[in-house]
């Protein structure tokens, strides 16, 4: 039972009653004491090994509370079309992955946002036909919530003029009544049988050594059933480097309650999750629901009808499994809290709304009351300055409202919804406390009264994502019998300023215990 001494100058522990220390000892993966090197190094032993860490400081390992990782890992090995500024673009860049497909194979990738491009239009199947005609092509936006498909993917999906509109979801169509290509939300669901990667495990155990090289020790993992396979296969061959709070896919309850699974169980490795509920769909697609309409367009889409949601949750919360449910607009957030509010107490699980992004400034208070825990994406703020102030002009709303929400007492666990922001946590954190892009637009910030300060920030992106998942007496700080989830970094993030953290390098991260993952 060997006892492992790491030492630093500047040890952040996340615990309010000893913020600061020198160093700390671990054994068997958990913290067996920290405070200065004498008082550490004497409750260790003199057989402890010592470890020197590098760097300006070290912290609690950051905990994202809301990422695709089999998506994110799949991202990176198709076309990614984030950052183009026009269809051309976009599509030269399809055209040169196209290239180089075998004859019949899938071309996936997408991340495009038509909102950003010069000029804003809106793609067609037929701009996929001129670049990529034999093979089928499926693109979904930046926010997932809608796909680009092309002739060939249509055909395989058995979509046609002739197929109706599903509930929650929308086939645009041309003044044919043929469907432009353009998918939105349940209407893409026949594309995802083909849409899945074919070596998961392999795209994961890659992702994964991304993530750890961001300062990531834990994740609350939103994707499906294949991913949840490949992780536990993961961590019985012993592969498994960070933590996986794994969540259950809606058309995946029924399986998972006739399993008995239940939200936290598990091990530290890998534990059952929430079930993900989609309430509405995304500012970006026009599909978030609004309680009035956006610039332009309608109230947006509620992806679950009202009375089936409060079925969902009753039928989760009887067996044992808490609730996350996707909301952006602020008539899918009051529909959300009106729901748990019938379904009422569930001691034991903590429920969620994942995004939270517009919300009636008097729902807060509602939802801090109602215990429900706003899972938030920082970047998803400066991302979308430009889309609020054009699509939500004259509406009052508290947007992306992390000041008002701990003001009120709501619990924030910050994540990055991956691949559809970076899962770089630090832009994250200058995010939430400058509210402005990393080129420092808007100046003062956007909504400045919404900022947060450093700590809280990173108080959000550690013990609050564990508080989300129930294990805030496991993870987030770096206490005696927490677990060792550390890193070592090159920028203080609570002496630096916020553009300095922006650009903070991760050096070591210790998982269990353990390095494993160090700059090269």
């Amino acid at each position: 039972m060997s006892i492992r001494v790491y030492r630093h100058g500047v040890i952040h522990t996340g615990d309010g009653h000893r913020p600061l220390v020198q160093a700390l000892a671990v054994r068997d993966g958990l913290v067996l004491a920290v405070g200065s090197e004498a008082d550490v190094r004497a409750a260790a032993g003199a057989t402890a090994e010592l470890v020197d860490l590098d760097g300006a400081a070290v912290m609690p390992g950051l905990y994202d509370a809301h990422i695709h990782t089999a998506q994110y890992a799949h991202s990176l090995t198709t076309v990614d079309l984030a950052g183009t500024r026009s269809l051309a673009e976009a599509l030269t860049r399809i055209a040169d992955r196209a290239a180089r497909l075998r004859p019949g194979q899938w071309l996936l990738g997408g991340r495009w946002n038509s909102n950003v491009w010069d000029p804003p239009v809106q793609p067609d199947r037929h701009a996929l036909d001129a670049v990529c005609p034999g093979n089928p092509v499926a693109l979904p936006t930046v926010d997932g919530h809608t796909t680009w498909a092309n002739t060939a993917a249509l055909r395989l999906a058995g979509i046609d003029a002739a197929t109706a509109d599903p509930v929650g979801g929308q086939i645009v169509r041309d003044d044919r009544g043929e469907p432009t290509g353009i998918l939105r939300e349940t209407a893409a669901d026949p594309l995802k049988p083909f849409m899945a990667p074919a070596d998961l495990g392999g795209l994961l155990r890659a992702g994964q050594e991304r993530l750890l090289a961001l300062g990531i020790t834990s994740v609350h993992d939103i994707d499906g059933e294949d991913c949840r396979a490949a992780y536990q296969e993961m961590a019985t061959a012993g592969d498994l480097k960070l933590r996986v709070h794994k969540a259950i896919r809606l058309e995946h309850l029924e399986q998972a309650i006739e399993e008995g699974r239940r939200t936290g169980q598990g091990d530290d490795w890998f534990r059952t999750g929430p079930v993900k509920v989609f309430s509405d769909g995304a500012l970006g697609s026009h599909t978030c629901h609004m309680s009035r309409p956006m610039t332009g367009g309608d109230h947006g889409i509620a992806v679950v009808p009202h009375e089936e949601m409060i079925r969902l949750f009753r039928t989760a919360a009887r067996a044992g499994i808490a609730i996350a449910t996707h909301a952006i607009g602020d008539q899918a957030n009051r529909l959300v809290l009106d729901a748990y509010e019938a379904v009422g107490p569930t001691p034991g699980l903590r429920h969620r709304i994942e995004h939270a992004q517009h919300l009636r400034p008097r729902d807060l208070a509602r939802m801090a009351r109602l215990g429900v825990v706003a899972s938030m994406q920082p970047v998803h703020c400066t991302s979308d300055i430009e889309l609020v102030d054009t699509l939500l002009a004259g509406h009052e709303l508290a947007s992306y409202a992390w000041r008002g929400m701990l003001d009120a007492g709501v619990a924030l666990a910050f994540g990055s919804d991956a691949p559809v922001e970076d899962p770089n946590p630090f832009p994250a954190l200058h995010a939430a406390v400058t509210r402005t892009r990393p080129d420092g637009s808007p100046a003062g910030g956007w909504q400045p009264e919404q900022r947060i300060s450093m700590a809280e920030a990173v108080h959000a992106h550690t013990v609050g994502a564990a508080y989300a998942a129930g294990e805030e007496s496991r993870k987030g700080m770096l206490a005696p019998g927490m677990l060792a989830d550390f890193i070592a970094v090159d920028t203080d993030p609570y002496r630096e300023p916020p553009e300095a953290v922006l650009r903070t390098r991760v050096l070591t991260t210790v998982v269990g215990g353990e390095v494993r993952w160090q700059l090269g």
